[in-house]
């Protein structure tokens, strides 16, 4: 496709520039959620991690070592099941320990909704803040992956979205995944944070070595335009890069690009801020359309911003259908779909 062999357009994971000063080291995804899980273990001797086959280092790798340099008593394996594990996980942050349960696919997470919905989202609430579970974590890999299928493969964070009490985070790459991991697993919330596994080792950057924390509910603008406002989190940013670069190539059409990186309590006001300057918007996301967590955004800023706006709202998302594994190119918000929304915004 012309334009798409552009010599300005990377060709795989851009790399960002460490997020905060001091010394750094080359990590990818898993090393640099290994590296956080480290340094909570490290500074907090109530922290525990646990979860399926995690005392090994896990099926993705990421705790490898963790159970031989602080013992069988703080990172350990669970029995395969999810409703236990968030229970366990509830238990233990109701008692004042830091808890940070890992479900091996998000895709699995269902069977413990329940323990989601009515207890760990309702503990502070019911209780009138004399009990709370805000010290658990519950970090699971989702998304496409390129061979998953459809048990392996599903976005579900529209579902915990929805769900008053509970904060969703999901990073774009290895710097930003380690200081918002440090930043949910201390927050006094009970916190989501789903980890894109496609980029699990093909994003590798330099992270600092040290202890940081990165902001919650602040969106983070990645490159500044002024005709369209692009959103988009996790590693959907990848491809809406890619079609930026192409649309201000092909079309000469600058875009502002922010990642959301919390979904819920997420930034309107970085948004709507973007929103009233460029009057045009597309969001993007690897959840399906319908119930899609672009379908509140939008809703937020079609209110807050209804006389700024130039032209429809664009949403790319993947197809309602369940997850294919022979069509998955077919399937996802890919590049070319972003651009294609990116230039009917700016022709309305």
């Amino acid at each position: 496709m012309k334009g798409w062999d552009s010599p300005s357009l990377p060709k795989g994971y851009v790399a960002e520039p460490s997020p905060v000063k001091g010394e750094t080291k080359k990590m990818n995804l898993v090393e640099a959620i290994r590296s956080g899980l480290d340094i909570a273990l490290q500074t907090d001797p109530t922290a525990v991690v646990f979860g399926e086959d995690v005392a090994f280092g896990g099926v993705f790798r990421c705790s490898v070592g963790l159970q031989a340099k602080y013992g069988k008593s703080r990172v350990f394996n669970t029995p395969l099941c999810e409703q236990g594990i968030l229970g366990f996980g509830i238990g233990l942050a109701v008692h004042g320990n830091t808890a940070v349960a890992e479900i091996q696919f998000a895709d699995y997470i269902h069977p413990a909704f329940d323990q989601v919905v009515n207890e760990a989202a309702k503990f502070r609430y019911r209780s009138a803040s004399l009990y709370h579970c805000g010290r658990l974590t519950v970090r699971a890999p989702y998304g496409a992956v390129g061979h998953g299928g459809h048990y392996h493969s599903q976005s579900v964070e529209s579902y915990y979205a929805h769900i008053p009490g509970i904060t969703v985070v999901i990073p774009r790459g290895p710097s930003q995944a380690k200081g918002l991991l440090l930043s949910a697993i201390r927050d006094d919330n009970p916190t989501f944070f789903f980890e894109p596994k496609a980029l699990y080792r093909a994003a590798m950057e330099d992270v600092p070595i040290g202890d940081y924390t990165l902001p919650l509910s602040q969106a983070e603008i990645l490159h500044e335009g002024s005709d369209v406002t692009v959103i988009g989190y996790g590693a959907q940013i990848q491809p809406l890069r890619q079609a930026c670069i192409v649309a201000k190539e092909q079309l000469g059409v600058s875009c502002e690009l922010i990642d959301l990186r919390t979904i819920v309590p997420w930034d309107e006001d970085t948004v709507i801020k973007s929103v009233c300057k460029t009057g045009r918007v597309v969001v993007a996301h690897e959840d399906t359309f319908t119930g899609g967590f672009a379908g509140e955004l939008i809703s937020t800023v079609q209110a807050e911003c209804f006389l700024n706006l130039e032209a429809p709202i664009q949403r790319v998302c993947s197809w309602d259908t369940p997850f294919p594994m022979v069509y998955e190119p077919f399937y996802v918000p890919s590049k070319y779909r972003c651009f294609e929304a990116i230039k009917k915004v700016v022709s309305f």
